[in-house]
């Protein structure tokens, strides 16, 4: 697939998040704030990422409909629940050989994703979009349905060994940093590539999965159970005290962790209502409310785990925090049918025809979003 070279959004985020991701190595910081920080700077960043550019691109390439909404916490459901009987009646290391395996094969093209749009602009623009064909993939049954050509372009395909490279190490060691880098890489570029199409299909989608959370953390022990045998990066760790006083003392470093669903999937609405502001020229400011929304909702887990001792289902707290923060601000706007009657199909063919117009002023949507994130 070719990749145009596009806007760098919230580069200081971006550049903040990096150095938060390494900072343990050095001086520890509390748990309960690194999780509350790595949660908001990955869904910020993600979030300034989707802003469609001016001539289409970036932004969203998948989008959510209400069916799949509803179907998404039964589906998850029935996931989760499988794994749950095979991590019980099968070998944990064979299940988690597969699974991690497959997991982390994606994990490694999604670092590539993550980093790409900084990476192509140090190239030539004529070799930026050149693509090479490596081979072609067969079909494999109940894997690849149809034979489809292995292509990258050059930017791909020179970030390619070292985002395997992420993916062997994390493979072989299991080590938190590689884990993380990989799942803030899946959590990044997810925010980034889904679209949850309008209001009311963010509103179907958090509220199925409130009562999903809760069910599974609360009423039966699967959720915890999945969580702590499944060796994938679908979760961020955060020591839980020094490592370096962990390795003096020749412990073993103890980690909490934060599931990439409570980080991906309330992302997508903070990122939903940024796109919503920046469709309207950011006359409003939706993406603010909900993004420190966000921010209290994953400090109030952190503080009711803390208090309790006990693990929590986030999105207990995060999803009435930001559908409440968005419904009130509209409320109080005067605006409430508009913004939940929005969809943003609608407001991309608007975006389409205004964006003819911007070149009068040498302007753009997409330029005027890029700066506003710095």
């Amino acid at each position: 697939m070719v990749h145009h070279a596009r806007g760098l959004p919230a580069v200081k985020a971006h550049a903040l998040l990096a150095g938060l991701t390494f900072l343990p190595y050095v001086v520890h910081i509390p748990y309960s704030v690194n999780i509350v920080l790595h949660a908001a700077l990955t869904v910020y960043v993600g979030s300034w990422r989707s802003v469609r550019d001016a001539d289409g691109g970036g932004g969203p390439q998948e989008q959510m409909t209400n069916s799949d909404a509803m179907r998404f916490p039964l589906v998850g459901s029935c996931v989760l629940f499988g794994l749950f009987l095979c991590f019980k009646f099968l070998p944990k290391e064979l299940v988690n050989l597969l699974l991690a395996g497959y997991i982390t094969i994606i994990g490694a093209v999604v670092v590539v994703g993550a980093v790409l749009p900084f990476v192509e602009r140090l190239f030539p623009a004529k070799e930026r979009d050149r693509v090479i064909r490596f081979l072609t993939v067969p079909k494999i049954p109940f894997l690849v349905k149809e034979p489809f050509p292995l292509e990258l372009t050059v930017p791909e395909a020179a970030l390619a060994p070292p985002a395997l490279a992420v993916g062997v190490w994390y493979f072989l060691t299991k080590g938190w940093l590689a884990n993380n880098l990989l799942g803030l890489s899946l959590s990044i570029v997810g925010i980034e590539a889904m679209s949850l199409g309008s209001m009311q299909t963010a509103g179907i989608l958090l509220t199925g999965l409130f009562f999903y959370d809760i069910f599974w953390v609360f009423c039966t022990p699967v959720m915890v159970s999945v969580a702590k045998n499944f060796e994938a990066p679908i979760k961020l760790l955060f020591p839980r005290s020094s490592l370096r006083a962990a390795a003096l003392a020749g412990e073993k470093a103890q980690f909490a962790m934060l599931g990439l669903g409570d980080i991906v999937l309330p992302g997508l609405f903070v990122a939903l209502c940024l796109r919503f502001d920046a469709q309207r020229q950011f006359r409003s400011s939706y993406f603010q409310t909900v993004f420190w929304a966000y921010c209290g909702g994953v400090a109030a887990t952190i503080v009711v785990m803390n208090v309790f001792k006990a693990a929590q289902p986030a999105l207990l707290y995060i999803v009435p925090a930001v559908l409440g923060a968005v419904a009130l601000h509209a409320a109080l706007r005067g605006e409430f049918k508009a913004v939940y009657e929005w969809q943003e199909e609608a407001a991309d063919s608007g975006a389409a025809d205004s964006a003819a117009g911007a070149g009068a002023d040498g302007g753009s949507g997409a330029a005027a979003a890029n700066k506003k994130a710095e």
